[in-house]
């Protein structure tokens, strides 16, 4: 699944559908909005053109690498301090590729993905647009 929304997203729901006989791993990356003297984010996408640009990463990944599953789910919108931003599951017959995988799909996504965010101040004085490159 691939999916870019302003709702959360269940974890627990999406590793239980990655739990299948195929996969001896399941690698996960979960990006959260972390506290670095703000509160929250408003995170924007070129929905279209992102989600064709994450499928094109998916499937370079399961060229790539031995995975069976791959899911990604970013959110837009407005997020506070530890609100879900990005969550990668990759799951494969071993942990090697998985992990490979999960750092892949990140990687391209931050190179070549069409989302933006706004770090939000406490004082409401605006804000400020993370830099590329931003971890």
């Amino acid at each position: 699944m691939i999916a870019i929304t302003e709702e959360d997203f269940n974890i627990d729901k999406i590793l239980k559908d990655a739990k299948h006989p195929d996969n001896g791993a399941i690698v996960t990356f979960l990006g959260i909005v972390r506290d670095d003297g703000i509160v929250g984010m408003e995170i924007e996408a070129y929905t279209d053109l992102a989600l064709q640009e994450l499928d094109k990463i998916e499937e370079e990944a399961l060229e790539r690498f031995d995975i069976r599953s791959l899911d990604v789910i970013h959110r837009t919108g407005t997020l506070s301090v530890s609100d879900n931003i990005l969550l990668i599951v990759c799951g494969a017959p071993h942990r090697k590729d998985a992990f490979a995988a999960c750092e892949y799909m990140i990687d391209e996504l931050k190179k070549r993905v069409p989302v933006w965010k706004k770090e939000l101040y406490k004082d409401g004085a605006g804000g400020k647009w993370v830099g590329e490159g931003t971890e």
